[in-house]
Formats: C-alpha cells, structure tokens, sequence
C-alpha cells in the first residue's frame, strides 16, 4: 500500500513512457480518475477509463496511440504527504509559459491552474504536467 497513491499512478505513467507502453492499469479512486480525465482532456493521454478487475475497479490509461509518441515530456509530484504546497489564485504557477499545465485540487473539486485561475480560487497544487 502508497502513502501517496496520485504519486503512484504518475510514477506509473513516467515508468510507461520510458519502456514504450502504450498502456497501464492503476488502482481506481475519484482522484486519479479526475487527474487522468484532465490529463486526457489537455491531450497529454490519449485515454482514460475505468474497468473491472476481478472484484475491484481499476483505471486503464492509453498513453498513446500505436504509432504516436507519448506527449508528456516531464510529469512531477509538487504536494506531497509530508509536505503540502498550497497557493492562492494569484499565486499558481505557469508551466513552460503555458505550454504545460498544473492541476490544482480546489474547494470546488480538481481543475487545471488555468481553470482555477479564471474562478479565482487557490487550493493544492497537486502535480505539473509538460
């Protein structure tokens, strides 16, 4: 068992990416889903989705598509258990000067910085993707 399950399915993706997988199995919670689901919505995955596994769910994430090169250069953990990192709308970075994203987990649920930005609202950053 993870101390830091989202660190997990990031390491799992990076791990995926350096031995040219197109895809992997993650164990299922509504936080990875709705990272992946960001992550796939801003064209850095080509799929998420959920699945049965024996008595479990468990998230199938397509990497990339057979012939296409993933997308992520770089995917970081930026709050972790022992040290939480949380700003203000003002105050959320810019990744590669908008060519990357950050998710940020909010009082209104999890959303890129962007996102969060435009809403006004601060919270967790959670990871940076580019």
């Amino acid at each position: 068992m993870t101390t830091d399950p989202i660190a997990d399915m990031l390491t799992r993706i990076r791990n995926g990416i350096a031995v040219g997988k197109t895809e992997i199995l993650v164990p299922h919670s509504n936080a990875k889903e709705k990272v992946a689901q960001i992550l796939t919505t801003n064209g850095f995955l080509a799929d998420a989705k959920t699945i049965d596994v024996d008595e479990s769910k468990a998230l199938q994430i397509t990497i990339a598509r057979e012939g296409q090169p993933a997308t992520i250069t770089e995917i970081s953990r930026l709050s972790r258990p022992g040290r939480r990192v949380y700003v203000k709308a003002d105050d959320i970075p810019v990744v590669k000067r908008g060519r990357g994203i950050v998710v940020v987990s909010t009082s209104q649920g999890i959303m890129v910085g962007k996102q969060a930005y435009e809403k006004r609202l601060g919270g967790e950053l959670i990871c940076k993707v580019y």
